[in-house]
C-alpha cells in the first residue's frame, strides 16, 4: 500500500517545489537499481520515491493531493478505477499498462524522463538505450561571462576540449554558478552523443551589484546637488538614464528606478535598480566652503546624530 508521498521523500507538506525536486534527486541517486545491482529492496524503494515524486512533483497533482482529491497512489478518491495520466497509464504508473513502468512499476515509474535524465547522467555517464548500448560521455565545461552579458543575455562562442567550437546562447539573467545543458554535444557513443554541461562564472562589475533580479549602484553627487537638487545621469544595465535628485538629499538616500533591473528570459518581468546617493566634497578642499561652514549658525545647532541617544 502506498505511503504519504511527503513522508516517502522525507519532506513537510510545506516544502517548496525546489525542495521536493532536490529530495527526489538525492534519493533517486541513492536507490537507483544501477547503483544497487541485484538489490530488491533498493529497487522497491526507487519505485516508491518515483511514484511519490509523480504526485507531489507535479504542481497540478500536488494541489489535488493536498485538497484530498487523489490518494497516496494518485487515484481519484471518487472513482474505483483511478485516474489516467497523460502518459497513457494509471497516475503514478509511469509508462502505461504493459510497459516497463506499468502497473507494479519498473525502475523510474512515475518520474518524468527529464527529471531522471539528469540523475542518470550524473550517476552513470548517461547510459541509455539498453544494457548493450552506451551513450557517449558527458563533457563539463566552465565559462567566464562578463557581468553585462550575463544580465542581458547573448551569444558566446566556446571551444571544447576536442577543438570543436559551439555557439552558446546565454539566457538573460543567468546566475553565477548556473549550469547550461547542450544536449547531444558531448562525446559520441554507440547509443548517441552525451551532453555538454557549461557552468557559468559571472565576472564582477566595477559599478553594478546584483541582488536577485535587482541592480544596486552607488552614485556620487556634489554638495550643491545634494542641497539644491537637480538632474544627474546614472548608468543602468540598459544604458544611461536621467534621474532627479530631490532638494536637501542626505548622503545614503536611495532612489528606485522601476523596471531597470534584470528581466529573465522566461518570466520577462524586470527587477528594479536602486541608486544610493553619496555626497562627495571637493578634492583638496575649498577655502570658500570652509569659511561658509565656520560661519554657518544653523549648522552649528544641527543634531546630526540624535538617533545615537540611548544606545
Amino acid at each position: 500500500m502506498a505511503r504519504n508521498p511527503y513522508i516517502v521523500l522525507g519532506l513537510s507538506p510545506r516544502a517548496s517545489d525546489s525542495e521536493i525536486r532536490a529530495a527526489f534527486r538525492k534519493l533517486a541517486k541513492k536507490y537507483h537499481p544501477d547503483a544497487n545491482p541485484d538489490d530488491k529492496k533498493s529497487e522497491d524503494k526507487f519505485k516508491e520515491i518515483s511514484a511519490a515524486f509523480d504526485i507531489v512533483g507535479d504542481p497540478d497533482k500536488r494541489k489535488k493531493y493536498d485538497r484530498g482529491e487523489i490518494d497516496d497512489e494518485g487515484r481519484d478518491r471518487g472513482s474505483p478505477f483511478g485516474q489516467w495520466s497523460q502518459r497513457g497509464g494509471p497516475a503514478g504508473a509511469g509508462y502505461g499498462p504493459g510497459g516497463p513502468g506499468g502497473p507494479g512499476g519498473g525502475p523510474g515509474a512515475g518520474a518524468s524522463f527529464e527529471d531522471l535524465g539528469d540523475i542518470f547522467s550524473d550517476l552513470f555517464g548517461a547510459r541509455r538505450g539498453g544494457p548493450q548500448t552506451s551513450r557517449g560521455r558527458d563533457v563539463r565545461y566552465r565559462l567566464e561571462v562578463d557581468f553585462l552579458d550575463a544580465v542581458r543575455g547573448g551569444k558566446k562562442r566556446v571551444t571544447m576540449p576536442d577543438n570543436r567550437t559551439l555557439d552558446l546562447a546565454i539566457p538573460a539573467g543567468v546566475d553565477d554558478g548556473q549550469t547550461l545543458r547542450l544536449r547531444g554535444q558531448g562525446e559520441k557513443g554507440q547509443g548517441g552523443a552525451g551532453d555538454v554541461y557549461v557552468e557559468i562564472k559571472v565576472k564582477p562589475h566595477s559599478i553594478f551589484e546584483r541582488k536577485g533580479e535587482d541592480i544596486h549602484i552607488d552614485a556620487p553627487i556634489s554638495l550643491k546637488e545634494a542641497v539644491l537638487g537637480g538632474k544627474i545621469t546614472v548608468p543602468t544595465i540598459s544604458g544611461d538614464v536621467s534621474v532627479s535628485v530631490p532638494k536637501n538629499t542626505s548622503s545614503g538616500a536611495v532612489l528606485r528606478l522601476r523596471g531597470r533591473g534584470i528581466a529573465k528570459s522566461k518570466s520577462g518581468v524586470a527587477g528594479d535598480q536602486y541608486v544610493k546617493l553619496k555626497i562627495v566634497l571637493p578634492e583638496g578642499g575649498d577655502p570658500e566652503l570652509d569659511e561658509f561652514v565656520k560661519n554657518w549658525k544653523t549648522g552649528a545647532g544641527q543634531k546630526a546624530r540624535k538617533h545615537f541617544a540611548g544606545v
